[in-house]
Protein backbone atom coordinates (compact mmCIF):
# COMPACT_ATOMS: atom_id res chain seq x y z
CA UNK A 1 0.00 0.00 0.00
CA UNK A 2 1.35 3.39 -1.11
CA UNK A 3 1.69 6.03 1.72
CA UNK A 4 1.78 9.46 1.28
CA UNK A 5 3.74 12.32 2.97
CA UNK A 6 1.59 14.45 5.69
CA UNK A 7 3.33 17.33 3.93
CA UNK A 8 1.80 16.42 0.59
CA UNK A 9 0.04 19.67 -0.83
CA UNK A 10 -1.23 20.70 -3.93
CA UNK A 11 1.12 22.39 -6.20
CA UNK A 12 -0.29 25.71 -7.71
CA UNK A 13 0.27 29.03 -8.82
CA UNK A 14 -1.73 31.81 -7.19
CA UNK A 15 -2.61 34.95 -7.68
CA UNK A 16 -5.78 37.32 -6.95
CA UNK A 17 -9.02 37.91 -8.38
CA UNK A 18 -12.25 38.93 -7.53
CA UNK A 19 -15.03 36.21 -6.58
CA UNK A 20 -17.74 38.33 -7.25
CA UNK A 21 -19.58 36.94 -9.88
CA UNK A 22 -21.14 32.97 -9.90
CA UNK A 23 -19.67 30.59 -13.10
CA UNK A 24 -22.47 28.29 -14.08
CA UNK A 25 -21.08 24.87 -14.45
CA UNK A 26 -17.60 25.79 -13.65
CA UNK A 27 -15.25 23.63 -11.18
CA UNK A 28 -13.52 26.93 -10.46
CA UNK A 29 -10.42 25.95 -10.99
CA UNK A 30 -9.69 29.39 -12.58
CA UNK A 31 -10.34 31.27 -9.37
CA UNK A 32 -7.36 32.58 -8.50
CA UNK A 33 -6.09 33.01 -4.98
CA UNK A 34 -3.13 35.77 -3.61
CA UNK A 35 0.86 34.47 -3.79
CA UNK A 36 0.68 31.52 -0.83
CA UNK A 37 2.91 32.85 2.22
CA UNK A 38 6.45 32.06 2.47
CA UNK A 39 6.36 32.71 6.25
CA UNK A 40 7.08 29.37 8.58
CA UNK A 41 3.66 28.59 10.29
CA UNK A 42 4.49 29.93 13.63
CA UNK A 43 5.31 33.44 12.47
CA UNK A 44 2.05 33.58 9.88
CA UNK A 45 0.06 32.61 13.11
CA UNK A 46 -0.19 36.61 14.24
CA UNK A 47 -0.07 37.78 10.92
CA UNK A 48 -3.44 40.09 11.14
CA UNK A 49 -2.74 41.33 6.90
CA UNK A 50 -2.25 37.63 6.01
CA UNK A 51 -5.82 36.51 8.32
CA UNK A 52 -7.55 39.40 7.20
CA UNK A 53 -6.83 38.17 3.57
CA UNK A 54 -7.97 34.64 4.29
CA UNK A 55 -11.24 36.69 5.90
CA UNK A 56 -11.76 38.49 2.98
CA UNK A 57 -12.91 35.40 1.61
CA UNK A 58 -15.71 34.50 3.48
CA UNK A 59 -18.98 36.17 3.92
CA UNK A 60 -19.88 36.51 7.53
CA UNK A 61 -22.52 37.87 9.68
CA UNK A 62 -21.35 41.21 10.67
CA UNK A 63 -23.20 42.59 13.71
CA UNK A 64 -22.10 39.85 16.01
CA UNK A 65 -18.31 38.37 17.28
CA UNK A 66 -19.00 34.85 16.17
CA UNK A 67 -16.91 32.40 17.84
CA UNK A 68 -19.58 29.51 17.72
CA UNK A 69 -17.84 27.76 14.76
CA UNK A 70 -17.92 24.04 16.14
CA UNK A 71 -21.29 23.31 14.90
CA UNK A 72 -20.13 23.52 11.16
CA UNK A 73 -17.36 25.49 9.02
CA UNK A 74 -18.53 27.63 6.69
CA UNK A 75 -17.70 27.65 3.09
CA UNK A 76 -15.43 30.22 1.80
CA UNK A 77 -16.25 32.38 -1.08
CA UNK A 78 -14.61 30.02 -3.64
CA UNK A 79 -15.92 26.79 -2.21
CA UNK A 80 -19.61 28.17 -1.87
CA UNK A 81 -19.45 29.62 -5.89
CA UNK A 82 -17.95 26.01 -7.01
CA UNK A 83 -21.07 23.98 -4.86
CA UNK A 84 -23.73 26.42 -6.61
CA UNK A 85 -21.86 25.56 -9.95
CA UNK A 86 -21.59 22.06 -9.36
CA UNK A 87 -25.80 22.30 -8.01
CA UNK A 88 -26.77 23.72 -10.85
CA UNK A 89 -25.53 20.92 -13.11
CA UNK A 90 -26.59 18.26 -11.57
CA UNK A 91 -29.74 19.96 -11.33
CA UNK A 92 -29.66 20.72 -15.26
CA UNK A 93 -28.45 16.73 -15.91
CA UNK A 94 -30.49 15.01 -13.67
CA UNK A 95 -30.47 11.00 -13.54
CA UNK A 96 -28.31 11.10 -16.19
CA UNK A 97 -25.10 12.71 -14.74
CA UNK A 98 -26.10 10.06 -11.47
CA UNK A 99 -26.00 7.60 -13.50
CA UNK A 100 -23.45 8.15 -16.56
CA UNK A 101 -20.93 10.21 -14.91
CA UNK A 102 -20.76 11.08 -11.16
CA UNK A 103 -18.57 7.80 -10.17
CA UNK A 104 -16.10 8.63 -12.94
CA UNK A 105 -15.64 12.39 -11.26
CA UNK A 106 -15.87 10.99 -8.14
CA UNK A 107 -13.11 8.17 -8.06
CA UNK A 108 -10.13 10.77 -8.27
CA UNK A 109 -11.50 13.19 -5.75
CA UNK A 110 -11.89 9.67 -3.40
CA UNK A 111 -8.38 9.23 -4.27
CA UNK A 112 -6.64 12.86 -3.45
CA UNK A 113 -8.85 12.53 -0.17
CA UNK A 114 -7.18 9.03 0.56
CA UNK A 115 -3.87 10.92 -0.05
CA UNK A 116 -4.80 13.56 2.70
CA UNK A 117 -4.95 10.88 4.88
CA UNK A 118 -2.09 8.83 3.79
CA UNK A 119 -4.27 5.92 3.39
CA UNK A 120 -5.21 3.46 0.48
CA UNK A 121 -8.46 4.75 -1.91
CA UNK A 122 -9.92 1.09 -0.89
CA UNK A 123 -9.47 2.28 2.71
CA UNK A 124 -11.70 4.99 3.13
CA UNK A 125 -15.47 5.87 1.45
CA UNK A 126 -17.42 9.33 1.90
CA UNK A 127 -20.31 9.86 4.44
CA UNK A 128 -23.02 12.60 4.96
CA UNK A 129 -20.42 13.25 7.81
CA UNK A 130 -18.29 11.77 10.98
CA UNK A 131 -21.87 10.98 12.41
CA UNK A 132 -22.58 8.58 10.00
CA UNK A 133 -19.31 6.80 10.17
CA UNK A 134 -18.91 6.34 13.67
CA UNK A 135 -22.60 4.52 13.78
CA UNK A 136 -21.86 2.24 11.17
CA UNK A 137 -18.29 1.48 12.29
CA UNK A 138 -20.07 1.16 16.32
CA UNK A 139 -23.23 -0.69 14.99
CA UNK A 140 -21.49 -3.28 12.47
CA UNK A 141 -18.32 -4.34 14.94
CA UNK A 142 -18.36 -7.84 14.53
CA UNK A 143 -15.78 -9.02 17.60
CA UNK A 144 -18.40 -7.26 20.27
CA UNK A 145 -19.35 -10.91 22.80
CA UNK A 146 -21.99 -11.50 25.37
CA UNK A 147 -20.06 -10.60 28.41
CA UNK A 148 -17.69 -7.81 26.92
CA UNK A 149 -17.64 -4.57 27.79
CA UNK A 150 -17.87 -1.14 25.69
CA UNK A 151 -16.12 1.92 27.18
CA UNK A 152 -16.19 6.03 26.40
CA UNK A 153 -15.74 9.27 28.65
CA UNK A 154 -17.60 11.81 29.35
CA UNK A 155 -15.82 14.04 26.80
CA UNK A 156 -17.48 11.80 24.30
CA UNK A 157 -20.19 12.90 21.67
CA UNK A 158 -23.54 12.30 22.84
CA UNK A 159 -24.65 10.28 19.73
CA UNK A 160 -21.56 7.91 19.53
CA UNK A 161 -22.20 7.54 23.31
CA UNK A 162 -26.05 6.30 22.16
CA UNK A 163 -24.27 4.26 19.84
CA UNK A 164 -22.21 2.61 22.25
CA UNK A 165 -24.77 1.92 24.88
CA UNK A 166 -26.87 0.46 21.74
CA UNK A 167 -24.20 -1.66 20.54
CA UNK A 168 -23.93 -3.30 23.75
CA UNK A 169 -27.27 -3.73 24.51
CA UNK A 170 -27.68 -5.48 21.07
CA UNK A 171 -24.05 -7.84 21.62
CA UNK A 172 -25.15 -8.65 25.58
CA UNK A 173 -22.29 -6.07 26.50
CA UNK A 174 -21.56 -3.78 29.19
CA UNK A 175 -21.57 -0.73 28.64
CA UNK A 176 -18.79 1.72 30.73
CA UNK A 177 -19.09 5.34 31.74
CA UNK A 178 -16.35 7.31 33.30
CA UNK A 179 -15.67 11.43 33.86
CA UNK A 180 -12.14 11.75 32.38
CA UNK A 181 -10.77 13.91 35.65
CA UNK A 182 -9.23 16.95 35.66
CA UNK A 183 -6.08 17.02 33.42
CA UNK A 184 -3.04 19.21 33.36
CA UNK A 185 -0.99 17.47 30.67
CA UNK A 186 -1.54 15.00 27.82
CA UNK A 187 0.32 12.22 30.33
CA UNK A 188 -2.17 12.61 32.71
CA UNK A 189 -5.04 11.36 30.09
CA UNK A 190 -2.76 8.73 29.23
CA UNK A 191 -2.37 7.39 32.45
CA UNK A 192 -6.31 7.36 32.94
CA UNK A 193 -7.58 6.07 29.95
CA UNK A 194 -4.70 3.08 30.95
CA UNK A 195 -5.92 2.90 34.69
CA UNK A 196 -10.04 2.45 33.44
CA UNK A 197 -8.50 -0.28 30.89
CA UNK A 198 -7.09 -2.29 33.62
CA UNK A 199 -10.17 -1.72 35.92
CA UNK A 200 -11.94 -3.12 33.21
CA UNK A 201 -10.56 -5.81 31.53
CA UNK A 202 -13.76 -7.20 29.68
CA UNK A 203 -13.70 -4.44 27.63
CA UNK A 204 -13.24 -5.13 23.80
CA UNK A 205 -14.26 -1.83 22.23
CA UNK A 206 -13.19 1.75 23.47
CA UNK A 207 -14.30 5.01 21.65
CA UNK A 208 -11.76 7.96 21.80
CA UNK A 209 -12.86 11.31 20.40
CA UNK A 210 -9.47 13.04 19.59
CA UNK A 211 -10.57 16.69 20.02
CA UNK A 212 -13.79 16.80 21.91
CA UNK A 213 -16.95 19.33 21.02
CA UNK A 214 -17.60 19.92 24.81
CA UNK A 215 -14.29 21.67 25.62
CA UNK A 216 -11.75 21.40 23.06
CA UNK A 217 -9.56 18.70 25.06
CA UNK A 218 -7.52 16.62 22.32
CA UNK A 219 -6.47 13.59 24.15
CA UNK A 220 -3.33 11.27 22.98
CA UNK A 221 -5.14 8.92 20.89
CA UNK A 222 -2.69 6.85 19.40
CA UNK A 223 -0.62 6.60 22.82
CA UNK A 224 -3.86 5.20 24.13
CA UNK A 225 -4.46 3.05 21.10
CA UNK A 226 -0.97 1.36 21.52
CA UNK A 227 -2.13 0.68 24.76
CA UNK A 228 -5.72 -0.59 24.00
CA UNK A 229 -4.31 -2.89 21.17
CA UNK A 230 -1.59 -4.42 24.10
CA UNK A 231 -4.92 -5.53 26.10
CA UNK A 232 -6.50 -6.84 23.12
CA UNK A 233 -9.20 -3.55 22.51
CA UNK A 234 -9.62 -2.07 19.79
CA UNK A 235 -10.54 1.33 19.35
CA UNK A 236 -12.95 3.19 17.51
CA UNK A 237 -11.76 7.55 16.97
CA UNK A 238 -14.05 9.95 16.26
CA UNK A 239 -12.11 12.93 14.57
CA UNK A 240 -15.26 14.68 13.72
CA UNK A 241 -12.90 18.29 15.28
CA UNK A 242 -9.48 17.38 14.80
CA UNK A 243 -9.13 16.89 11.00
CA UNK A 244 -7.97 20.34 9.38
CA UNK A 245 -8.30 21.73 13.25
CA UNK A 246 -4.90 19.50 13.63
CA UNK A 247 -2.35 18.72 10.66
CA UNK A 248 -3.01 14.87 10.84
CA UNK A 249 -3.22 11.69 8.81
CA UNK A 250 -4.89 8.26 9.06
CA UNK A 251 -1.92 6.68 10.90
CA UNK A 252 -1.05 9.46 13.12
CA UNK A 253 -3.90 8.11 15.26
CA UNK A 254 -2.64 4.47 15.51
CA UNK A 255 -6.56 3.06 14.86
CA UNK A 256 -8.05 0.95 12.35
CA UNK A 257 -11.64 2.59 12.46
CA UNK A 258 -12.04 6.43 12.24
CA UNK A 259 -14.83 8.85 11.14
CA UNK A 260 -13.80 12.44 9.96
CA UNK A 261 -15.54 15.18 8.53
CA UNK A 262 -14.98 17.90 5.68
CA UNK A 263 -17.40 19.95 6.91
CA UNK A 264 -16.18 21.67 9.73
CA UNK A 265 -12.76 22.60 9.99
CA UNK A 266 -11.92 21.81 5.96
CA UNK A 267 -15.10 24.26 5.29
CA UNK A 268 -16.58 21.69 2.85
CA UNK A 269 -20.38 21.81 2.22
CA UNK A 270 -22.20 20.49 5.10
CA UNK A 271 -22.61 16.77 4.48
CA UNK A 272 -19.49 15.64 3.32
CA UNK A 273 -17.81 13.02 5.65
CA UNK A 274 -14.73 10.34 5.86
CA UNK A 275 -14.92 6.72 7.06
CA UNK A 276 -11.84 5.07 7.36
CA UNK A 277 -11.42 1.11 8.07
CA UNK A 278 -7.75 -0.49 7.58
CA UNK A 279 -8.62 -2.86 4.69
CA UNK A 280 -6.66 -5.76 6.86
CA UNK A 281 -9.93 -5.55 9.16
CA UNK A 282 -12.56 -4.84 6.57
CA UNK A 283 -14.66 -7.99 7.47
CA UNK A 284 -14.39 -7.11 11.30
CA UNK A 285 -17.35 -4.58 10.30
CA UNK A 286 -20.09 -6.36 9.22
CA UNK A 287 -21.67 -4.54 5.84
CA UNK A 288 -24.94 -2.71 6.23
CA UNK A 289 -28.00 -3.99 6.20
CA UNK A 290 -28.90 -2.20 3.20
CA UNK A 291 -25.56 -3.44 1.07
CA UNK A 292 -25.52 -5.92 -1.94
CA UNK A 293 -23.99 -9.45 -1.65
CA UNK A 294 -21.37 -7.52 -4.34
CA UNK A 295 -19.99 -5.26 -1.57
CA UNK A 296 -19.55 -7.79 0.86
CA UNK A 297 -15.60 -6.54 0.09
CA UNK A 298 -15.45 -3.32 -0.06
CA UNK A 299 -15.69 -0.63 2.29
CA UNK A 300 -18.45 1.13 0.39
CA UNK A 301 -20.70 -1.77 1.58
CA UNK A 302 -20.15 -0.79 5.34
CA UNK A 303 -22.47 2.44 5.10
CA UNK A 304 -25.56 3.08 2.92
CA UNK A 305 -26.42 6.89 3.07
CA UNK A 306 -28.75 6.76 -0.35
CA UNK A 307 -28.89 9.36 -2.09
CA UNK A 308 -26.16 11.52 -1.73
CA UNK A 309 -25.56 15.61 -1.96
CA UNK A 310 -23.79 14.91 -5.50
CA UNK A 311 -22.30 18.73 -5.49
CA UNK A 312 -21.11 18.62 -2.32
CA UNK A 313 -18.65 15.92 -2.88
CA UNK A 314 -17.76 17.30 -6.34
CA UNK A 315 -17.07 20.65 -4.39
CA UNK A 316 -14.44 18.61 -2.30
CA UNK A 317 -10.89 19.77 -4.83
CA UNK A 318 -11.93 23.52 -4.50
CA UNK A 319 -12.41 22.79 -0.72
CA UNK A 320 -8.61 21.30 -0.63
CA UNK A 321 -7.08 24.35 -3.14
CA UNK A 322 -8.22 26.78 -0.19
CA UNK A 323 -7.07 24.96 2.26
CA UNK A 324 -3.64 24.73 0.51
CA UNK A 325 -3.48 28.16 0.17
CA UNK A 326 -3.85 28.64 3.81
CA UNK A 327 -1.78 25.70 4.80
CA UNK A 328 -2.62 22.77 7.09
CA UNK A 329 -0.13 23.72 9.77
CA UNK A 330 -0.60 27.59 8.96
CA UNK A 331 -4.29 26.61 10.04
CA UNK A 332 -3.47 24.81 13.17
CA UNK A 333 -1.03 27.30 14.68
CA UNK A 334 -3.12 29.98 13.90
CA UNK A 335 -6.47 28.70 15.70
CA UNK A 336 -3.95 27.93 19.05
CA UNK A 337 -2.91 32.00 18.66
CA UNK A 338 -6.72 32.97 18.25
CA UNK A 339 -7.16 30.57 21.53
CA UNK A 340 -3.90 31.45 23.67
CA UNK A 341 -5.23 35.26 22.89
CA UNK A 342 -8.36 34.82 25.13
CA UNK A 343 -7.06 32.06 27.28
CA UNK A 344 -4.41 34.50 28.22
CA UNK A 345 -6.14 38.01 28.78
CA UNK A 346 -8.51 36.55 31.16
CA UNK A 347 -6.33 33.81 33.09
CA UNK A 348 -5.65 35.79 35.79
CA UNK A 349 -9.29 36.09 36.59
CA UNK A 350 -9.74 33.52 39.50
CA UNK A 351 -13.68 33.69 38.97
CA UNK A 352 -13.25 32.33 35.68
CA UNK A 353 -12.65 28.49 35.08
CA UNK A 354 -10.55 27.47 31.97
CA UNK A 355 -11.83 23.98 31.18
CA UNK A 356 -8.96 22.45 28.77
CA UNK A 357 -5.58 22.28 29.84
CA UNK A 358 -2.80 24.41 29.07
CA UNK A 359 -0.33 21.87 27.39
CA UNK A 360 0.06 22.77 23.93
CA UNK A 361 -0.44 18.79 23.01
CA UNK A 362 -4.13 18.66 24.77
CA UNK A 363 -5.40 21.85 22.87
CA UNK A 364 -6.14 23.05 19.38
CA UNK A 365 -8.58 25.93 18.44
CA UNK A 366 -11.47 25.21 21.20
CA UNK A 367 -11.29 25.64 24.65
CA UNK A 368 -14.40 25.95 27.16
CA UNK A 369 -14.88 28.36 30.25
CA UNK A 370 -17.48 28.05 33.17
CA UNK A 371 -17.80 30.98 36.09
CA UNK A 372 -16.70 29.61 39.45
CA UNK A 373 -19.25 27.18 40.62
CA UNK A 374 -21.87 28.02 37.80
CA UNK A 375 -21.94 24.33 37.28
CA UNK A 376 -25.63 24.05 35.78
CA UNK A 377 -27.17 24.07 32.13
CA UNK A 378 -29.41 27.23 33.24
CA UNK A 379 -26.60 28.63 34.20
CA UNK A 380 -24.53 28.79 31.08
CA UNK A 381 -27.69 29.20 29.02
CA UNK A 382 -27.47 32.74 30.54
CA UNK A 383 -23.84 33.41 30.61
CA UNK A 384 -24.41 32.93 26.99
CA UNK A 385 -26.95 34.90 26.17
CA UNK A 386 -25.32 37.24 28.13
CA UNK A 387 -22.43 37.48 25.74
CA UNK A 388 -24.61 37.77 22.66
CA UNK A 389 -27.04 40.61 24.32
CA UNK A 390 -24.62 42.45 25.92
CA UNK A 391 -21.55 41.91 23.47
CA UNK A 392 -22.92 41.09 20.58
CA UNK A 393 -20.47 38.11 20.81
CA UNK A 394 -22.14 34.70 19.87
CA UNK A 395 -21.33 31.38 21.43
CA UNK A 396 -22.84 28.19 22.77
CA UNK A 397 -23.09 26.18 26.12
CA UNK A 398 -22.03 22.58 26.18
CA UNK A 399 -23.61 19.88 28.77
CA UNK A 400 -22.43 16.74 29.19
CA UNK A 401 -19.05 16.89 31.37
CA UNK A 402 -19.53 15.12 34.77
CA UNK A 403 -18.27 18.35 36.08
CA UNK A 404 -21.23 20.43 35.13
CA UNK A 405 -21.98 22.61 31.86
CA UNK A 406 -19.59 25.01 30.47
CA UNK A 407 -19.26 27.56 27.65
CA UNK A 408 -17.36 26.82 24.64
CA UNK A 409 -15.16 29.30 22.58
CA UNK A 410 -14.76 27.85 19.17
CA UNK A 411 -13.33 30.62 16.45
CA UNK A 412 -12.57 30.18 12.50
CA UNK A 413 -10.40 31.69 10.50
CA UNK A 414 -11.63 35.05 9.44
CA UNK A 415 -11.83 35.83 13.25
CA UNK A 416 -9.11 38.65 14.28
CA UNK A 417 -6.96 39.23 16.76
CA UNK A 418 -9.34 42.04 18.25
CA UNK A 419 -12.16 39.52 18.23
CA UNK A 420 -10.60 37.36 20.37
CA UNK A 421 -9.69 40.23 23.12
CA UNK A 422 -12.92 41.49 22.27
CA UNK A 423 -14.35 38.61 23.85
CA UNK A 424 -11.97 38.16 26.91
CA UNK A 425 -13.08 41.95 27.85
CA UNK A 426 -16.42 40.78 27.89
CA UNK A 427 -16.02 37.25 30.04
CA UNK A 428 -13.98 39.79 32.07
CA UNK A 429 -17.41 41.54 32.66
CA UNK A 430 -19.13 38.91 32.54
CA UNK A 431 -17.39 37.44 35.75
CA UNK A 432 -17.86 40.90 37.80
CA UNK A 433 -22.22 40.91 36.55
CA UNK A 434 -22.36 37.46 37.45
CA UNK A 435 -20.86 37.77 40.79
CA UNK A 436 -23.61 40.52 41.28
Amino acid sequence: MTRFSRRQFLATTLASTSLATAMPFSTMADVKFPAPHSEAPRDIASNEAFWAKVASYYEVKRDIVNVENGNWGIMASPVMQSYFSHTARVNQDNSYYSRRKYWSELKPILHSVAARLAVSPEEICFTRGATEALQNLIANYRLLKPGDAVMYADVDYDAMQAAMDAKARTAGAKAVKFALPPVTNSDDIVAYYSHMLTQNPACKLLLLTHLSHRNGLVIPVAAIAKIAKSKGVDVIVDAAHSWGQINLTASDLEADFIGFNMHKWYGAPIGVGVMYVNRTRLHDIAPNMSASPEQSDSIWGRVHSGTSNFAAFLTVPEVLRFHDWIGADAKEVRLKYLRNLWVNAISHISAIDILTPNDPQCYGGITAFRLHNKTSSEDNRRIVSYLLENHGIFTVHRDGLASGSCVRITPSYYNSDKDMLTVAKALEEAARAFRL
